[in-house]
């Protein structure tokens, strides 16, 4: 009987997505010290289902990374989303060994996004990914001086070293990394820490119930 094997890298192309696992009080706390852990938890879940629906038709082979354990019966459906777990001291570490594990899989385009970025969508993602067919990098600016998307062709672990995660200064030093490559940027986008990232966004209102 003829055994068939499934080519994991037929797409060449690799989507990771760096989650939180949604538990009480560890999400979202500096939004929480301003509506609360309970409203806190809610609007991170509403942000992962987001994140759920914006990357399941993306045209790559997904992977869900979480960062306490990894969850079985949860809103990633397995069917779609490849599970791994989070490794590394901080986020560059966590980061650079995501991609080192995909890129030695047989990868050829690997892009990573987080999940809490209610302004992105499908087509920012593909775009991404369109954008290194001709560069080598890609990367989405985010407000708050970081940046929400960041994708590559191979891997440089330049980037992910010697950088003040969650500062202000994260996305020009790692563009300043960069200078010497062809990088694609993306349009800024906005994502969710604080309260004022969400006062005026009406699908939140819900949840906005100050302590």
């Amino acid at each position: 009987m003829e055994t068939l094997f499934i080519n994991m890298t037929a797409s060449k192309n690799a989507l990771i997505i760096f989650t939180r696992n949604p538990e009480l009080g560890k999400v979202k706390t500096r939004l929480a010290a301003t509506i609360g852990n309970q409203s806190a938890l809610e609007i991170y879940k509403l942000l992962i289902h987001h994140t759920v629906k914006i990357t399941s038709t993306i045209n790559a082979n997904k992977y869900v990374f979480y960062s306490e354990n990894i969850q079985k019966n949860d809103a990633w459906n397995p069917s779609i989303f490849k599970k791994e777990l989070q490794n590394g001291k901080n986020l560059g570490e966590r980061m650079q060994n995501a991609f080192d594990l995909l890129f030695k899989k047989g990868y050829q385009k690997i892009v990573i996004v987080g999940s809490d970025i209610y302004e992105l969508n499908s087509q920012d993602i593909e775009d991404s990914f369109i954008s290194l067919k001709t560069s080598s990098y890609v990367i989405g600016p985010a407000k708050d001086g970081g940046y929400y998307l960041l994708g590559m062709r191979q891997l440089n672990k330049n980037i992910f070293e010697n950088k003040n995660w969650g500062t202000d200064t994260v996305f020009n030093d790692t563009i300043e990394d960069l200078k010497e490559n062809v990088v694609v940027l993306l349009s800024e986008k906005n994502d969710i820490d604080i309260y004022d990232d969400i006062k005026n966004m009406e699908v939140f209102n819900q949840f906005l119930i100050k302590k």
